[in-house]
């Protein structure tokens, strides 16, 4: 790589809290910054990126993991400029690959023709050995909550397990579908008590996405919000969380 590459993974400690359409459309929000941005659909049982942008791939991730196409071969042309890796169909996914193809697949992206400025990297939520690894390999995990108890309660489990087992001492925190800016602050320092014991743990509190309608309707479109309904409330929120992320330092080292 010519530079070093922002590499954000985007975790949850469980499923429905807005995970993968936070990746998609701060995906589209810093494309439209000018970035040069590459969406990884990391959710190897469940992969849906695909479908929620209306994709049809003909090389997944899958296939690449398999030995059967390149990294390149599965990049996909994604709205506002950004490039897809797809996961794997429903049918062919993968409950959980090997450490040696992680390892190979990590390495592959010193293989792609032109590198991105940044790669998004959407995890599967939970805990599981495939997300511990791509965490630790990333510069930086944003971590996505609501106010569900359950979603809280997983997502410290998580930081938890990573703090505790893998020694990882820096979190990003990005709270969803709150019904006021003060909402995503309350999660935070509620997050930031619990989180209290952890060894040397900091969570940066980077904003909160306001629940609104608009984005079910761009779902239900399959197109990113911000191209659909760009004023919106939400897309007013992804566009301002783009430009705290664009100003965040890059690596100096690999890491994990």
């Amino acid at each position: 790589m010519p530079g070093p590459v922002q590499v954000i993974a985007i975790a949850s400690g469980k499923g429905g809290v807005g995970k993968t359409q936070t990746a998609i459309n701060l995906a589209c929000a810093l494309a439209a910054r000018g970035r040069r941005v590459l969406l990884l659909d990391a959710s190897f049982a469940l992969p849906n990126i695909d479908v929620a942008l209306g994709l049809t791939p003909s090389c997944t991730l899958h296939d690449v993991l398999a030995g059967r196409c390149n990294l390149a071969d599965a990049l996909v042309s994604g709205p506002g400029g950004v490039q897809v890796i797809a996961g794997a169909s429903a049918a062919g996914a993968l409950l959980e690959p090997s450490v040696q193809q992680l390892g190979g697949l990590i390495r592959a992206f010193d293989e792609l023709p032109q590198a991105p400025d940044v790669l998004l990297v959407d995890c599967a939520p939970g805990a599981g050995s495939a997300v511990l690894s791509l965490l630790q390999a990333a510069s930086e995990v944003l971590l996505v909550v609501n106010d569900e108890p359950a979603a809280l309660s997983d997502a410290l489990a998580l930081m938890r397990r990573l703090n505790q087992r893998h020694g990882m001492t820096r979190f990003r925190l990005l709270a969803s579908m709150t019904f006021a800016q003060q909402a995503g602050e309350a999660l935070h320092e509620r997050l930031l008590r619990l989180s209290e014991p952890l060894a040397g743990l900091s969570l940066d509190y980077v904003g909160a996405i306001p629940f609104d309608d608009s984005l079910r309707r761009a779902v239900q479109r399959q197109r990113p919000l911000l191209e659909v309904f760009p004023r919106s409330r939400a897309s007013q929120a992804y566009a301002a969380v783009a430009e705290k992320v664009d100003g965040w330092p890059l690596p100096a080292n690999p890491r994990g």
